[in-house]
């Protein structure tokens, strides 16, 4: 319900029509792999959030929701886990020191952000990315494309890694990383 509402509500800061399937919560959580721990960025209503639990229950876990009802819904939900009410990019530039192999699991909706907002976003996970040759970025999108571009200079790649076609709409699971990381 706190879903429905959002979306009626503020279309741009959701950009789906439902909130993510189980397959596709479980098929970005098996990209988390042995990472040493895990930022999940927009976490919503907590369906990915569950399959990061699932996949990696004992690996810390930092879920950040902008949204306030949804903070305080994933909160109840999962009480062990930290969470954080703010802006991605304002949590990006507060971790900087998190360890080399963190993974982002991201569900932003990059393509109807508003601008600058999308820009500040974008930024902020290219920085987070580049300072570490093991992290990585885990997004889905529902466009056949890379979630957003990347700069013409930059050391990181997109690759796809599955197409969900269980999730309404299909969504394609990507990865970002350093050009040449394992």
């Amino acid at each position: 319900m706190a879903f429905l509402a959002l979306a009626l509500t503020r279309p741009t800061l959701v950009g789906a029509l439902a909130p993510s399937s189980r397959r596709l919560a479980c098929a970005m959580a098996e990209q988390v792999g042995s990472a040493s721990a895990v930022i999940e960025l927009g976490a919503g209503t907590g369906a990915v959030t569950a399959a990061l639990r699932a996949v990696a229950p004992h690996t810390p876990l930092l879920a950040v929701e902008l949204q306030r009802h949804l903070a305080a819904g994933l909160k109840r939900r999962f009480p062990d886990v930290e969470l954080s009410c703010a802006a991605a990019h304002e949590v990006l530039q507060e971790r900087t020191a998190a360890p080399g192999d963190t993974v982002l699991v991201s569900s932003l909706p990059f393509r109807s952000l508003p601008e600058p907002l999308r820009t500040t976003t974008v930024q902020s996970l290219l920085v987070f990315v580049e300072a570490h040759p093991g992290r990585r970025l885990v997004q889905y999108t529902y466009q056949p494309r890379a979630p957003f571009a990347l700069p013409r200079a930059s050391r990181l790649q997109w690759t796809l890694r599955e197409v969900v076609w269980g999730n309404l709409p299909p969504a394609g699971v990507w990865v970002l990383k350093s050009v040449g990381a394992a």
